[in-house]
């Protein structure tokens, strides 16, 4: 059954099938629906009277029923590595943060799908603040056309978009899959699967519902420890969804031709980054098709721990190769203004 707006409803959030039914639904042809998608994702309008494409009872009965609203940017915080740390503020005044890194030919979006999280892990700056609330499918995508926006990034130029802000997307996996949806639909964002990624800290079942997604987003998986003691000490959550149990779910996991699992290891100095620890990763994901970002602490005053030298993540680097398993050292950007990863935690907002 198909209803009229709510008064003031904004229309962000809702998907090529769903305005198609509001347009039903005002009276018009299924099709005024798919013009009024296009016009949102595709050509970015927020005001009513600039879809010149739809008739002017249309536009007159949205422009008064409805609207298009982004996250309204609260602050900015620019690196030196040309990184923007942005800080949102939702239509409930709760804030989140969300990360434009420019790279040469490409701009990649680092989102939020959670106020907070909730997931404790000892390392991340993010669990100091405790879960607020899910994000909406709208406040997710919405996230996008801001950054776009802010950014002024044209039409139809290259985006990567990685789910590895604040919040743990597969704690809200129907609204991140709802916005992934959006994002790669090619009258929309126009964004292929192939460059979205969901990063999970290991909620095992969501691992399942995700692998039988009829639309798929790559996936990565935090892994950070090569034990179970060592990664319950890390992530509490390892209690609840031990590594076995992870590995279990990543080896059933369908991959796609030339797809790899990737494996995300935060290296914590003196704590999981010796050889022993590189030789215990392999072995547990060895039969995986897999690669391996590892990603040297990004330290802050808050928490105690501190990053490898480089000398100690090259020798980890080499005994996952030597191994079999492809290894990439990732140095975060943005991480003189808390915008690299496990960084963010509103600082300064």
């Amino acid at each position: 059954m198909v209803t009229l707006p709510t008064a003031g409803a904004n229309l962000v959030g809702l998907s090529r099938e769903e305005l198609e039914q509001l347009a039903v639904a005002c009276g018009q042809a299924r099709y005024r629906g798919r013009q009024l998608f296009r016009g949102i994702y595709a050509r970015r309008e927020q005001v009513f009277s600039n879809f010149t494409d739809l008739n002017g009872e249309f536009r007159t009965l949205l422009a008064r029923e409805c609207r298009i609203g982004y996250p309204e940017v609260q602050r900015e915080f620019v690196s030196r590595d040309g990184a923007v740390r942005y800080v949102l503020r939702l239509e409930d005044g709760k804030t989140i943060e969300a990360v434009h890194m420019p790279e040469r030919g490409r701009s990649t979006l680092c989102l939020s799908s959670q106020v907070g999280c909730a997931l404790d892990c000892k390392f991340c700056f993010t669990a100091l603040l405790g879960l607020a609330r899910n994000l909406t499918a709208g406040e997710i995508a919405g996230q996008v056309l801001a950054l776009l926006q802010a950014q002024r990034i044209p039409r139809r130029a290259r985006l990567n978009v990685v789910f590895m802000g604040m919040g743990e997307p597969l704690l809200n996996l129907a609204a991140a899959m709802h916005a992934v949806r959006i994002m790669a639909d090619a009258d929309g964002l126009a964004i292929p699967l192939q460059r979205i990624t969901l990063s999970t800290a290991g909620i095992v079942p969501r691992i399942y519902d995700l692998a039988n997604e009829p639309m798929r987003p790559k996936l990565a998986v935090s892994l950070n420890a090569s034990t179970e003691e060592q990664r319950t000490a890390l992530m509490p959550l390892n209690r609840k969804y031990p590594l076995c149990e992870l590995l279990q779910a990543c080896r059933a996991y369908p991959l796609r031709p030339r797809e790899r699992l990737t494996f995300e290891h935060v290296l914590l100095k003196g704590i999981n980054d010796s050889d022993a620890d590189a030789e215990r990763v392999g072995a547990l994901l060895h039969g995986i098709r897999a690669k391996v970002n590892l990603i040297p602490y990004n330290s802050g005053q808050e928490l105690s721990y501190g990053p490898p030298p480089l000398a100690r993540v090259l020798a980890f680097q080499g005994a996952l190769t030597r191994q079999g398993v492809p290894a990439f050292i990732r140095i975060s950007r943005g991480q003189d203004v808390r915008a690299a990863c496990g960084q963010l935690s509103l600082a300064g907002s």
